[in-house]
């Protein structure tokens, strides 16, 4: 009976690239993307529910030439979350703009590109067919300096639309966008760069939007970030959250929104993020993306629980949109061995969605990654992660770093070690015996089973050298004759 159901076949939401029949659009409320009920920790689709995990070689997923191959690899092994940015930016030569381009070269921002649009319909249909989740992020800093802000269409050297005289934004933008010089992020009343020439920016801005949400809208499966990681006050994406509620509301459609913030690879001190934190009903989920860069081992997983716990009082799903691994930078990239730690500290610390982020900052959807993402599945289909909850008190003779669990104590524990190890998992207190089994995370798949007797302090020690996950659940009928 234990074989049978280790070895079923993950099946459901990630777990086939054959989707159950859908219904018609839009997508009622009662089976859109929301938080659990029951556990509003996680999300809920189709009325049950979901651990969203994933990863793609992309980010602007909707621009590139072959994505329904790209969706039908991510959800053969079992993922079923994408993050698409409305970005344009010209990184592979295939990426259209949203406006229309005059026979002069120049963009009417009145006037649509339709091979744009056509684009992003066929990826919220695609992910939809698959049930596959998107979050949607609406600005994207980097579209919007630099060198992406020499073509872009809003930029007033670009378009027959405004001039540098009549918007009030510059021809040039040379910093980083962390710098928040540009005054495309400050279009709304009251905000430090304001000024009311930039009205008509923001009238283009909202035509844009009203746009997006004109294809969105009816879908079921899509969540809405207002930017990537930002550091624009947070005026600018409450704006956009309200103006998104809004049109959602007036086709009394179910719609979740929330802003991501750049300092948040330091939660204890983002201001931002304690001002989310506080809000629950303006920002019903939270985009903590960036605790996966600059952290490493041991803080990350400290850092994500801090979180974790200033949440309590008010439980709602925690989205890492983007894990970063694919190689030592500067700013703290981290290797991919790194990603795929930080992966399962995420999933195993509470995470409700853990992507991949795309190379060259992350390892997207390539062999490890979709490893990680078979693994996480088997585990899934013994013990629901839903159902546990971090226990490190319960761990003993352990280093920092060396394994991570989660446990519903006498029922159910995920034990994940990073690289190998061996901890003693007080298993005192509770009667009967464990059935286990262990998962080889860089293989993808299952590893030796094994049984664990309740009632004392337990060693149990990886297989081997690399990333491990145990997971292990009460035996019915198990006692001490067994």
């Amino acid at each position: 009976m234990y074989a049978t159901l280790l070895l079923s076949a993950v099946v459901g939401l990630g777990g086939s690239v054959h989707a159950a029949p859908q219904a018609p659009l839009p997508t009622p409320n009662a089976l859109r993307i929301q938080p659990w009920p029951d556990n509003p920790r996680y999300w809920q689709y189709q009325g049950e529910p979901v651990l969203l995990i994933g990863g793609s070689k992309d980010d602007n997923l909707f621009q590139i030439p072959d994505l329904q191959e790209h969706l039908d690899l991510l959800a053969a092994v079992g993922g079923n979350v994408i993050r698409n940015t409305m970005s344009d930016r010209q990184d592979f030569g295939f990426e259209v703009y949203p406006f229309a381009k005059l026979p002069d070269g120049k963009y009417d921002l009145e006037r649509w590109n339709d091979e744009y649009w056509r684009r992003f319909s066929d990826m919220l249909r695609l992910t939809y067919e698959r049930d596959i989740i998107v979050q949607i992020e609406v600005w994207d800093r980097f579209d919007y300096s630099r060198d992406n802000w020499k073509v872009h269409p809003y930029n007033p050297a670009n378009n027959v639309n405004y001039s540098v005289e009549q918007c009030g934004l510059a021809t040039s933008y040379a910093n980083h966008p962390g710098s928040d010089e540009q005054p495309f992020f400050h279009t709304i009343p009251g905000m430090p760069r304001y000024e009311p020439r930039l009205d008509v920016v923001r009238a283009t801005q909202e035509r844009f939007v009203d746009k997006l949400l004109s294809v969105s809208l009816d879908y079921g499966n899509v969540l809405y970030c207002m930017d990537n990681e930002t550091s624009s006050p947070m005026q600018w994406g409450q704006h956009w959250m309200s103006f998104i509620r809004q049109r959602a509301g007036h086709r009394r459609l179910l719609v979740y929104c929330t802003d991501m913030f750049d300092n948040v690879h330091m939660p204890e001190r983002s201001r931002e993020l304690a001002e989310q934190i506080r809000q629950p009903e303006l920002y019903p989920f939270l985009d903590v993306s960036q605790v996966n860069s600059r952290n490493f081992g041991q803080d990350h997983w400290d850092r994500f629980q801090w979180i974790v716990g200033q949440v309590q009082s008010s439980p709602r799903p925690l989205n890492h949109t983007k894990i970063y691994s694919a190689g030592e930078s500067a700013w703290g990239s981290g290797t991919p061995k790194e990603g795929v730690q930080r992966f399962w500290r995420n999933i195993v610390g509470g995470a409700a969605s853990s992507r991949f982020h795309r190379p060259t900052s992350g390892i997207g959807l390539n062999e490890l990654s979709q490893a990680c993402l078979r693994a996480a599945r088997k585990v899934e289909s013994v013990a629901r992660f839903w159902d546990v909850v971090p226990h490190q008190e319960l761990l003993a003779e352990r280093e920092p770093n060396e394994a991570y669990l989660a446990a519903r104590p006498g029922e159910a524990y995920i034990l994940f070690f990073t690289d190998g190890g061996r901890v003693t998992l007080d298993l005192t207190g509770h009667q009967g015996v464990l059935a286990g089994r262990w998962v080889d995370i860089n293989a993808g798949d299952w590893g030796a089973e094994l049984t664990l007797r309740a009632g004392a302090q337990v060693e149990v020690g990886a297989p081997g050298e690399g990333p491990h996950v145990l997971v292990a659940v009460s035996r019915p009928g198990g006692g001490e004759g067994e």
